[in-house]
């Protein structure tokens, strides 16, 4: 870091809320993250943001931004483009990274010409959806994965083992989301892992493998935020050739996608050891249940210091 002036005296805000469905998730997490500056001697100031209309005056007296809006413009690259236009230094990837990532087509387009791989997929145009099943049926065998193309943290993910499964799954999604993604199932195990970037390059946190209670059950959006749904095992139960297999498929999930100081890719794991990239999170959630902070406390650090790291890493920016 080469700031000249003590950093504890920069005005830091905190930016959470937004409009999409992670909206309470986020300002969880913007709770955490902003009492963690604080205990820490930081003067950070909460902005809990319902829409954005006045965002530009509201950050204007701010020097740097912790972004943590899960979801929607917060995460899309719409805030990330403002913010570089106002020239505030942001926790976080950029606009394109932030965009390809929230796109699940695009960034799936970007795994394979990296040559990482990730199931079998199709996009299904909200315009064209008895065209898009159809193509579906015939290139990739049930059961599918349906899910929007522009949501995170598993909204209106959905599971279907039938064509009728599949048909009023893609339609409900479409209705509320808009173009629907439908991915082959690839049987296995559920593991993330936590990418952090710092001055010695990229480090990839200990893999967290997720057990949903109930047997078959997907990570869906239930067994994410319900206390007790789910079990979080950290490190994951992998054998040292399959953990390298894990950390460098989350690497290069990162990389291929241009990502910037921290990251979640999300694997499915398959019997064969094959770890299949399904989406990268640009920006996890940072609760008291999320599995990045699980990850980075498996690693040796703390919540705060976890994000007094991330803070330090977009104050290095200011110029």
């Amino acid at each position: 870091m080469k700031w000249g002036r003590d950093p504890k005296r920069l005005r830091i805000a905190v930016l959470c809320g937004g409009d999409s469905p992670e909206r309470e998730v986020s300002l969880r997490s913007g709770r955490g993250v902003h009492r963690a500056l604080l205990e820490r001697g930081w003067n950070a100031e909460l902005l809990e943001i319902s829409g954005y209309d006045g965002l530009p005056q509201l950050l204007s007296s701010f020097d740097v931004v912790f972004d943590i809006i899960h979801g929607g413009a917060g995460e899309d690259g719409t805030v990330q483009l403002l913010l570089d236009l106002l020239g505030k230094p942001y926790v976080g990837s950029g606009p394109l990274a932030s965009a390809l990532a929230m796109d699940k087509y695009e960034a799936k387009r970007a795994f394979e010409a990296r040559g990482i791989p990730t199931p079998r997929y199709a996009l299904i145009e909200r315009e064209k959806i008895d065209e898009g099943i159809s193509l579906v049926k015939d290139s990739i065998d049930p059961p599918w994965i349906v899910k929007p193309r522009g949501e995170g943290s598993s909204v209106a993910l959905h599971f279907a083992k039938s064509v009728d499964e599949l048909e009023e799954a893609v339609r409900e999604v479409a209705g509320g989301f808009g173009d629907v993604l439908v991915e082959e199932f690839i049987p296995g195990r559920e593991i993330t892992v936590g990418v952090l970037e710092g001055e010695k390059g990229l480090e990839a946190l200990p893999p967290l493998e997720l057990v949903p209670k109930g047997e078959g059950r997907l990570f869906d959006w239930e067994a994410k935020y319900t206390p007790g749904e789910c079990e979080f095992i950290c490190p994951a139960r992998l054998s040292r050739e399959e953990r390298e297999a894990v950390e460098g498929a989350g690497k290069g999930a990162f990389l291929a996608l241009g990502c910037r100081d921290l990251a979640r890719v999300d694997i499915r794991l398959s019997s064969e050891g094959i770890p299949f990239v399904l989406e990268v999170n640009t920006l996890p959630g940072m609760t008291e249940m999320s599995t990045l902070p699980r990850m980075a406390a498996a690693a040796g650090i703390t919540y705060g210091e976890l994000v007094e790291r991330l803070l330090l890493r977009a104050i290095s920016r200011l110029p």
